[in-house]
């Protein structure tokens, strides 16, 4: 996701509050089902969340806004006419979002200092449930928290090492020195299989060109995140490698067959299931051998619940690619893209470019039975235990600004970064 500014949206008010299989030979490792759940440590207390939100509560858990502004209590233009509040903390307190995402050009990204004073004062605005705070930190060319955390090489640089265990040691770094600054959720590792030399999205984002090669890092990457204990994302589903167009600003098509899928693309994300990743981005890109609709994966219901729910066993957090892409806009209006995108199989709704109307139609839909109860629960339930697994359900962590001056850019960590250069190829 490299991802463009959002448009703008008219605020409006929300209602008030209320008092396993295998892939090409590779096995993959299922997360429990909903009948598992007792099992599951923390399931009681997830439970327990789920049972007193009401159903404004659990839409807002479904979306991740970008907030405008360097503190949670900056007043913002921006803020006003998309959320119709001046500040992040009272966007955070009208919709409770399950989380925001970070970026510079919206003013989030300043120094050391202000991030931990900014990520600290959105958990702050968010005392019942605490937020997903995201950033697109894949490094290399795409590296949202540059220049403040350490300089690591990109996947395609790691990959040319052929050695996965620098693929970990960096995620860990970045993880890291991601978690002292208070986000928690990194939208990386990039799973797609570059084998398209003309593709200008993804390019030195992806570890290489061959999945047996790619499959590897990728789960060892997830491995890196969590031996940081921060959350990560394996992107782009069902796989946007094989594109000479940048969705962003096009809707890709990729002609692969089902067996060409299973060979070139599933490998690296079955492998991420197997290292249990908490979350699966999707593809603004149309495969009709997969799905004939003419529908992007992000919304459709063969690839996202088929395919990735189904055939690979995936029973975490299914984020969409950033809504306010071209690619997932071209067929359907803004607040039609967020309902279908959770018909599909979607839980987490990224960057929608006009929030009110997104909210308020998947409300309506769910309001009308478009959307069932049950549907909703069942996406609201894996972004619970998401944060329940990364021990953010029980409190917000609070972030100290002096532990993050030490930790973000140490020697310890630019070791690493030396040492991945050293032996690249």
């Amino acid at each position: 996701m490299v991802t463009g500014c959002a448009g703008t949206g008219a605020g409006a008010t929300p209602p008030a509050r209320p008092a396993a299989g295998q892939v090409n030979g590779t096995a993959t490792t299922a997360a429990p089902s909903p009948s598992a759940a007792s099992a599951t440590p923390g399931a009681s207390k997830v439970e327990a969340v789920l049972a007193r939100m009401s159903v404004e509560d659990k839409v807002g858990q479904l979306f991740m806004p970008v907030l405008y502004g360097s503190a949670a209590d900056t007043v913002s233009g921006e803020n006003q006419a998309r959320f119709g509040v001046g500040t992040p903390a009272k966007a955070v307190a009208r919709y409770r979002p399950g989380g925001v995402i970070l970026f510079p050009w919206a003013g989030n990204v300043k120094n050391v200092r202000q991030v931990v004073a900014l990520t600290n004062g959105l958990q702050k605005a968010s005392p019942e449930i605490p937020l997903l705070i995201g950033a697109d930190q894949e490094n290399g060319r795409v590296s949202r928290m540059a220049p403040l955390v350490t300089e690591m090489p990109g996947a395609s640089v790691i990959g040319s090492t052929g050695d996965p265990s620098l693929a970990r040691k960096a995620a860990k770094v970045t993880g890291t020195e991601l978690r002292a600054l208070g986000i928690n959720l990194d939208f990386a590792p990039v799973a797609d299989v570059n084998i398209n030399p003309r593709n200008p999205v993804i390019g030195p984002r992806a570890y290489g060109s061959d999945p047996k090669k790619v499959a590897p890092m990728v789960a060892a990457a997830v491995q890196g995140f969590h031996d940081a204990g921060i959350a990560s994302t394996a992107k782009h589903f069902p796989g946007h490698g094989d594109t000479n167009v940048d969705s962003h600003s096009g809707l890709p098509v990729i002609q692969h067959s089902l067996s060409q899928w299973n060979k070139l693309d599933a490998p690296p994300f079955a492998a991420a299931i197997g290292k249990n990743i908490d979350a699966i981005m999707s593809a603004h890109v149309v495969m009709p051998k997969l799905d004939p609709s003419g529908d992007p994966a992000t919304l459709s219901k063969p690839i996202l619940t088929g395919l990735l729910r189904e055939k690979l066993g995936f029973d975490g957090v299914v984020s969409t690619d950033a809504l306010d892409m071209a690619g997932v806009r071209k067929k359907y209006g803004d607040g039609q893209v967020a309902v279908r995108a959770i018909q599909a199989g979607v839980d987490l709704l990224l960057m929608p470019p006009d929030f009110p109307k997104a909210y308020g139609a998947v409300l309506a839909a769910v309001k009308s039975g478009k959307i069932s109860t049950a549907r909703l629960d069942q996406s609201v339930r894996r972004l619970l235990k998401l944060k329940a697994a990364r021990g953010l359900l029980d409190r917000a962590p609070v972030t100290d600004p002096a532990e993050a001056e030490r930790v973000l850019r140490s020697a310890e960590h630019r070791k690493v970064a030396q040492l991945i250069n050293e032996r690249a190829r």
